[in-house]
């Protein structure tokens, strides 16, 4: 039975920050950063404070859902690690104002930035077992980061960097005109660690040397994985296109380069070649959205579908998807009939570039508002506008805000 993602779609929040204005206000400069980052960073997102993991998850799936897809779905799962109530899911403020069915099965997943490929597996698993043919299932990975002053890594202007929110909604069924999953083709792997951690609802810990050298050992042990199940294959013929979690958009480098040393390839021409022709595209919705989180890599396959070339339906692509603490999958999926045009369609690029450009001040106020919100019984966030943000990018465009928690019940609206 055929199954996988029939539709996708990004919500990358509506306001942004460039890196190079957060470069110069923190006195670094843009070009050692890129350096760092070995693929260029344009923006990150920002997410202000009448905007939250639920918002993110409904806005992501009111473009991607007509009348007739809700009334099929019967599971609905959202990934977060990010969650408003520690025993609420986000799920179920998506079946309400998401407007599906009652008689759906929801819940919401955690496992770091592996929690979306775990929502998406489960899901594809339930369709596959056609137990309820016909039927599908929503899959939302909604997140976004603490405040810059909460998050720790070995490098603070990295850190700031990789923060940011956004969320992918994917309708999965067994009609997967996107990707068509093979679903007994994946090596997984898992290893308790604590390279990142979010120990209470202040506080995120970022190890960056512990969790990038995890994620190495892991892209590895996965894809020995894979190999072992799938049986001998030529990497190069094998897979026309490679796809990975990017917590930032050079990962993408340094895992390929992970890999082709692997089977034997140390040449950095070739490497290089290699990437650029094979991963580079996946990256071009990345490097404008900042930290995607479990999202990640479905960002990145967007990317690839949006930008890249030399690929046709049927052909396969790697996946690899990595979340700390740890647990990682490589698995493997053929392009859909109708993917490129499909994609194409959404417009993501537009919506992109619809966000209002914040300067680094604006930034910090609403970073600065968000934090006074965390763990307060009651707040109004519509109150802490900066910059005439909401009159711009969301008065009268139907999208799901915060207007006001009360008593710690969370309250939302239609702009």
């Amino acid at each position: 039975m055929r199954v996988g993602i029939e539709k996708l779609n990004l919500y990358g929040g509506r306001a942004y920050l460039t890196i190079a204005d957060l470069a110069s206000a923190r006195g670094g400069s843009l070009d050692e950063l890129e350096r760092r980052q070995m693929v260029p960073y344009e923006a990150r997102s920002i997410i202000p404070p009448y905007e939250d993991p639920v918002t993110l998850a409904v806005n992501a799936t009111e473009r991607l859902l007509t009348d007739a897809d809700r009334e099929q779905i019967e599971l609905v799962v959202v990934a977060t690690e990010s969650a408003v109530d520690f025993g609420k899911p986000i799920s179920t403020w998506v079946q309400r104002y998401s407007r599906l069915p009652a008689h759906s099965r929801n819940f919401e997943v955690k496992h770091m930035c592996y929690g979306g490929t775990a929502a998406l597996r489960v899901a594809a698993s339930w369709v596959a077992s056609n137990v309820r043919p016909g039927k599908k299932a929503l899959v939302i990975n909604s997140d976004l980061s603490r405040t810059r002053n909460h998050v720790q890594t070995e490098d603070d202007d990295l850190g700031e960097l990789m923060a940011g929110g956004s969320a992918v909604a994917m309708l999965v069924s067994a009609e997967p005109t996107v990707f068509e999953l093979e679903l007994a083709k994946a090596g997984y792997w898992t290893n308790e660690l604590s390279d990142a951690l979010r120990p209470n609802s202040r506080t995120e810990i970022i190890t960056g040397q512990t969790s990038f050298y995890s994620y190495l050992d892991a892209l590895e042990e996965t894809y020995e994985r894979y190999e072992h199940i799938v049986g001998e294959f030529d990497f190069d013929t094998y897979f026309r296109k490679n796809i990975y979690h990017a917590p930032f958009p050079g990962m993408t480098r340094v895992a390929h380069k992970t890999l082709l040393n692997r089977l034997g390839v140390f040449d950095k021409a070739a490497i290089e070649a290699s990437w650029r022709e094979r991963v580079a595209d996946s990256t071009h919705f990345a490097r404008r959205i900042g930290s995607a989180y479990g999202a990640s890599t479905f960002i990145c396959l967007l990317g690839m579908l949006y930008a890249g070339s030399g690929f046709a339906a049927g052909d396969r692509f790697s996946v690899f998807a990595y979340g700390s603490g740890c647990q990682a999958e490589f698995y493997s999926g053929l392009v859909g009939a109708d993917a490129q045009a499909y994609v194409r369609g959404l417009d993501v690029d537009a919506h992109l570039d619809s966000r209002v450009r914040l300067g680094v001040e604006q930034y910090e106020q609403i970073e600065k508002a968000c934090e006074s919100n965390i763990d307060e019984p009651s707040y109004e966030p519509l109150t802490q506008d900066v910059g005439d943000l909401y009159a711009q990018r969301y008065d009268g465009q139907r999208l799901l805000v915060l207007e006001g928690v009360r008593d710690y019940q969370r309250h939302y609206t239609w702009s």
